[in-house]
This record gives C-alpha cells, structure tokens and sequence, in this order.
C-alpha cells in the first residue's frame, strides 16, 4: 500500500501498520517530518529549523515493511491503481491513504499570495524569520525605513497561529532591544493583529478569547478585529474600510485549503475548502481502495456525536487519529473483516501567547490559562515531538530561554539582502 504524505496523519497510519502483513511505501516531496505546530518558533527565531524537522528515514529505519520513496506525487491512476510521480516509475498499490495536508488560503485577496509570508511549511518558517530579522537590520541602519513600515507587522487571523505569531513577534522585539543593541525605539515598533471576526480563537470560549486579546493587548500588540483585508502589496495592508496599513512584512495565518494541493487533482468529491469527502470508515467516497485523512479530508466527527453532520477541524489530532483509524480499516480488510465508522475523540484545544501565558480547554470546557496553561502547552508540544534528541533541544532551548531572554538562534542565514521596497536584492559580499 502507498501513504501519500508524511504529516501526522501519514505518519500515524505508518506507525499503526508497522510489523503488520502489509507493505506500506510512504511518498513525500520532502525527506524530513514536520512538527507544524512549532513552525512560528522557528519563524520568530525562537528555535531552530532542525528543531522541529526528523528525517523520515531514520523513524522507519528499524521497520522492515515500510519504505520510503522521496518524490512528488502528480495524481492517481485509478483505473491500474498507480500512484504516479513527478520524473519517475508510478507506484503500484492495492490501498491508498492520502495524507497530503493542505497549503494557506487567501480567499482570492489581491496580492495576498504574492506578498504575504505563510506559514505552513518549513521553509516558509525560515524565509519569514530572515525577512523579519532583516526588517530588524533595515530600521537600525536607516530610521526612515519605520515611516515606510520596516517595524509593523501585520499578522492576518485571529486564530491559535495568529495569535501565537503576534504573541511571539512582541517577545522577539523585546529581546532584540534589549539583549541585540539595535537602537530603535521599541514603542516605535508596531504589531497588528488583523480579523474579520470580532473575537479571536473563535473555536474557544469567550472567556479565553477575552483572556488572550487581554494579554496580547498587554504585550503591545493592536487588535484590529471586525475588518477583512481587502488587498496586500509590497508596502502595504489594505483594510475593508479603506484605511492602509504601511508594512513590509504581513504574516498569513487566515485558514487553509486543500485547494492546490494533490488533494484536489484526484479526481475525488470534494467539500468545504477542497477537503476530500469520505464514508464514515475515512474511505473516499466510491473508493473502497482509498483512504483520506488528515487536513486533505472532510473527517466526520462520528456516528455517535452529537455533531454527526459536522466535519472535524483541521487539528495535530484528528491526522493523528483518522490516520491510525484508516490504517486499521486496511487491515480489516486484509483480514476480511468489515471497515468501521470513525470517531473522533476530543481531546481539547490549546494556543500560547507567549511567556507564562497560554490556554488549555478541556473537551468538557474547563479552561486553564496563565502559567498552568502554558506549562500544560509546553508538556504535552514536548510528547507529541518526534525524536528523542529534538525533545531534548527544545527542552532545553526552552528553559534557557526562560532564565535568559537573550537566547535564540536571531541568525539571517538567507544569501540575499534587500534594500528598500522595490529594490533588486544584493548579494552579500
């Protein structure tokens, strides 16, 4: 059998299907496993970009029925069951899951795809914190690049990214002030937090909405909820309302879609933001060879829940588990046995805001926040981390930065240099 995609989702079903009668090749563009949650670390230079990766390779190296091929899928030969790719032999499978993910959505805002920095993938991760560390340089070496925006940033969604984007932007320029000595007056610098809801984390109760526009508010960050962008250019934000923002570094973290992606070129149903549609069992719809999961798939809540009609949010643990649940419906039908219906096990939702200050909800609707909450955040981003030497680094890295606000890899490891809006980039001599 082939997985399609080495997120969580993919992942998970690999991991389930380990020593079982079966042959499971996982296909991915990329070598190394993502841990998507902490790509903001690593885009407000808090962490490494291996800090957060793990080769494929090395979580399979002792697992002798799963193979990895590094290479592009372009589509599906339904029809002779290959799974083909870009510039090479197509893989043959009896069943397929496709994990692919899913990729920004910029609701076909002018300039939002051309101009705003996403962040979803590692590289995105790496080329927004050069960008953001070379604004840092722009403003220190010239004051007239703050009145054409070089210190505000504009992050776009009021969702656990944004959020978490805003809340680690105020602690970079904290730092950068005073342990960097850029010269910069840190009340000159600007973040804008952008949403066209009036609340933030809409999928958490009101009163951590009100607790995390609290203490972001606290921390220097501006809120301007209710408003939709309207536009983006290399110098600018334009809102719903016609005002403009001058900025030169706009962070998207307005939602995603499977639209793009190789989701989208099966030639499968397709549902809310190109989500692939599924049976209660994960398979595709008319399929009983194929397996959606993860962010690529529209995973029902289960038949039990009372929110049956509804699909599961695009979360670290609905891949996890659709993933490891679609990899026993293929065992099931190894064995002869009948697929069962998912069921998604809340197991509540989390978003920080920075230093001792995040939120916990429980399924049930507790809610712990402040110090409790970031502790909670922190134990369990430490469990789900793969490798046991990354847990260690950011373990570490972590409680450095605790007792040292100084630490943090604030390196431009890019090899261009920009120099104004507009201006061809120079290479570094």
């Amino acid at each position: 059998m082939v997985i399609v995609g080495a997120g969580f989702a993919g992942l998970s079903a690999a991991r389930a299907l380990i020593d079982r009668p079966v042959e499971v090749t996982i296909v991915d563009q990329r070598n190394f496993h993502t841990f998507q949650p902490l790509l903001y670390e690593v885009a407000t230079a808090g962490l490494e970009s291996g800090d957060v990766a793990y080769p494929i390779r090395a979580i399979f190296g002792r697992a002798g029925n799963v193979t990895f091929r590094f290479a592009t899928v372009t589509g599906v030969d339904w029809d002779h069951r290959r799974v083909l790719l870009q510039g090479t032999t197509p893989l043959p499978f009896d069943s397929v899951i496709v994990a692919s993910g899913a990729t920004a959505r910029y609701f076909g805002i002018p300039g939002a795809a051309e101009f705003a920095h996403p962040l979803y993938t590692l590289t995105d991760a790496r080329t927004l914190r050069d960008h953001i560390l070379r604004r840092l340089e722009d403003a220190d070496t010239d004051p007239a690049a703050l009145a054409r925006g070089a210190l505000t940033f504009v992050v776009v969604g009021g969702g656990p990214t944004g959020v978490e984007v805003a809340g680690a932007l105020a602690e970079l320029l904290d730092v950068a002030v005073r342990h960097d000595g850029f010269s910069f007056d840190r009340q000159n610098a600007r973040i804008v937090l952008v949403d066209g809801l009036d609340r933030l984390l809409t999928p958490f109760k009101a009163s951590a909405a009100s607790y995390a526009a609290t203490t972001l508010a606290g921390r220097g960050v501006e809120l301007v909820l209710g408003h939709m962008v309207n536009s983006v250019d290399p110098s600018s934000v334009e809102l719903d309302d016609g005002s403009r923002i001058r900025t030169r570094t706009v962070v998207w973290a307005g939602g995603v879609t499977v639209e793009n992606t190789i989701a989208s070129e099966l030639g499968a149903d397709a549902g809310p933001g190109g989500r692939l549609t599924v049976d209660a069992d994960l398979s595709v719809t008319g399929r009983s060879d194929a397996f959606a999961v993860g962010d690529a798939a529209a995973v029902p809540w289960g038949p039990h829940s009372s929110r049956h009609d509804d699909i599961c949010p695009q979360l670290a643990q609905v891949a996890i588990q659709s993933g490891k649940h679609a990899a026993a419906q293929i065992l099931n039908q190894i064995e002869g046995r009948p697929t069962q219906p998912f069921r998604y096990r809340d197991k509540g939702i989390m978003a920080t805001i920075g230093r001792r200050a995040a939120i916990t909800q429980f399924p049930q609707g507790l809610v712990v926040r402040g110090t409790l909450g970031w502790l909670s955040w922190l134990g369990l981003h430490l469990v789900y981390l793969i490798g046991f030497r990354n847990r260690i680094i950011v373990l570490v890295n972590w409680s450095w930065r605790y007792l040292s606000w100084g630490s943090g890899p604030r390196v431009i490891v890019g090899d261009e240099l920009e120099w104004g809006p507009g201006a061809e980039p120079r290479r570094t001599g």
